[in-house]
């Protein structure tokens, strides 16, 4: 059986490139919508950040987190807009980037 943060590395690394994802949303699609934090703590612990893209994971504003264990929130911008996603006012257009996966 999987843990916790090997469904919620299943799900972050369906992320395409080019979007993002909530962490609330990355919870629901790996099974349990009350994970967000659990989420945090996952993405947090990367073990293979060139193989899951946990920058592309954001809150439920578009924000980037200060805290990003890969650099930090500028770092994790940086990442975001090389694959093209677009920031107003500091956070990322979540109606045109948002990942728009169904839920299952």
């Amino acid at each position: 059986m999987k843990s916790a943060f090997d469904l919620i590395y299943d799900v972050v690394k369906q992320i395409p490139y080019g979007q993002v994802a909530t962490y609330g949303q990355v919870a629901a699609i790996a099974g349990n919508k009350r994970w967000a934090r659990v989420v945090g703590y996952a993405l947090h612990a990367n073990p293979d950040p060139d193989n899951i893209p946990c920058y592309r994971v954001v809150n439920k504003e578009g924000r980037v987190s200060d805290a990003f264990a890969f650099g930090g929130g500028n770092r994790q911008i940086q990442l975001l807009e090389a694959e093209g996603v677009g920031f107003v006012d500091g956070h990322v257009d979540m109606q045109k980037y948002q990942w728009e996966r169904p839920l299952y």
